[in-house]
């Protein structure tokens, strides 16, 4: 099983082309160029690891994108299963999606006072759903 971490971004500044020292605003308006962040997805499911069970994440801003966006990337990259939440939800809310299901995971207010965090959950259906696969492949 590969549980991948969800990206911070998409688009980093190399080291190489990061200043030294503080930038001064003395020198007027500043402008950066970002680099997209190496997709290690494909790779991953069909070189390095075709027969492993894959998980990835999806998080967006935008809550009416971000099923789209999960079913997207399950069709480009053919994996099992991705995580997707909205960034406003992501501690109490999420839908893990399949090729053939969509599974939303809650955390009542009652689990929100006691403190219990998403993860235990989301962990748990993978956990499942990982031993299912394993017995059907």
């Amino acid at each position: 099983m590969f549980y991948l971490a969800a990206a911070v971004s998409d688009f980093y500044v190399p080291v190489s082309e990061m200043p030294e020292h503080k930038i001064q605003s003395s020198r007027g308006p500043l402008q950066i160029t970002m680099k997209m962040v190496p997709k290690m997805l494909s790779p991953l499911v069909k070189d390095w690891a075709p027969k492993a069970f894959i998980i990835s994440f999806k998080l967006e801003t935008d809550p009416s994108i971000v099923i789209d966006r999960a079913r997207n990337a399950l069709e480009v990259y053919r994996h099992q299963v991705v995580v997707a939440n909205s960034l406003e939800s992501r501690r109490s809310s999420v839908v893990i999606l399949t090729k053939d299901s969509e599974t939303k995971i809650l955390l009542s207010e009652e689990e929100v006072v006691k403190g219990i965090d998403i993860e235990e959950k989301i962990v748990g259906d993978l956990q499942s759903r990982h031993t299912a696969f394993i017995h059907d492949n």
